[in-house]
């Protein structure tokens, strides 16, 4: 019998399509082929980027030469540009402005290596490091509202790159997706004085049937109503609005956690493609105090058709509490009491 949940954030409704149900096995993929002959990210070929923003490097080593672990860039084809003028326009109902904004590149790695989950746990937390020290800086940018950092796996899910690498984002606006969470955790706190996401984390911890894995700091779960087949959400067990405030052994801890959440749907699903992005808190618009900054990991395995569409309600054909089952039995969690 097919199933209607209702997200405890947005309030909006998903299908969990039981007659569908589908296991590992039947989401098959096609192996990708993204490589191509050259690829402007390796180490020895920084000038084929444009000049780094931000680099963690051997002491010595020059701008945009070799001796680098992490690497930050403004992309090459920006969404957004910083030089852009911030100027709105109206033409009668309608509103437009200039897309100003900034868009970087962060290289993940100094070698060909497609897949985050095979790097080391310090160099994942290198990588994180990275993250925190641009979304810092851009903080200070007033015309900025919002910061998304984001990751791309494959060309279905929109990486044109093989090579180890995530994105960043600056907008003047606070995203839809992102706002109508931040207006659902308000509502949820009017209601309950509770934050939506650590109730869910603790009745998660409770009765741990879609758990996947658990660290000291974070915990990491296919969600009740999850939209996707295997989506699986990493949240900071403190409440806290703010990526930004994350600690050193936050940064540790978040990097082992990525590392098995991604190690376990590469295991189980043979590396698919994914989207992977981070919600946090708004910046420059005051603190969204019952907020929670979380991870959202989305394997692009169904195609969102006709229906989703036009009604926003997502058909998932595989129940979280199956996929959270197999997920632990594809690669042991790396802490589960």
């Amino acid at each position: 019998m097919p199933e209607l949940r209702k997200d405890p954030v947005t309030e909006g409704w998903v299908i969990i399509a039981t007659e569908r149900s589908k296991r590992p096995s039947d989401f098959k993929t096609k192996p990708e082929d993204i490589k191509g002959s050259f690829c402007p990210f390796c180490n020895g070929n920084e000038e084929k980027t444009p000049p780094e923003i931000v680099a963690f490097r051997e002491p010595g080593s020059k701008q945009d030469q070799p001796g680098w672990w992490v690497r930050v860039v403004p992309n090459k084809f920006p969404a957004l540009r910083p030089e852009a003028l911030k100027n709105m326009h109206r033409n009668g109902i309608y509103e437009s402005m200039d897309g100003s904004g900034v868009h970087e590149v962060i290289i993940e790695n100094p070698t060909h290596e497609a897949s985050i989950e095979e790097l080391s746990e310090r160099q994942i937390s290198e990588i994180i490091w990275a993250w925190l020290n641009r979304y810092q800086d851009l903080k200070n940018d007033k015309s900025l509202r919002y910061i998304q950092i984001f990751k791309n796996f494959g060309s279905i899910a929109g990486a044109s790159l093989e090579h180890v690498h995530s994105q960043l984002i600056g907008t003047p606006m606070i995203p839809t997706v992102v706002r109508d969470e931040i207006e659902g955790a308000k509502r949820y706190h009017a209601r309950t004085g509770h934050c939506v996401f650590c109730d869910m984390i603790r009745q998660e911890t409770e009765n741990r049937e879609r758990v996947t894995s658990e660290t000291e700091m974070f915990i990491a779960v296919e969600p009740y109503a999850s939209r996707f087949p295997f989506e699986t959400w990493i949240l900071p067990k403190q409440h806290e609005p703010d990526f930004g405030n994350i600690t050193e052994a936050g940064v540790r801890d978040l990097a082992r956690s990525l590392r098995n959440a991604l190690g376990q749907l590469g295991k189980a699903l043979e590396k698919p493609p994914y989207n992977m992005v981070l919600h946090t808190s708004p910046i420059n618009d005051g603190a969204a105090e019952d907020y929670h900054w979380h991870v959202e990991i989305l394997p692009r395995l169904t195609v969102v058709a006709g229906f989703e569409w036009g009604t926003g309600f997502y058909i998932n054909p595989t129940k979280p509490e199956d996929a959270a089952h197999y997920l632990r039995e594809a690669m042991p969690p790396y802490h589960i009491h």
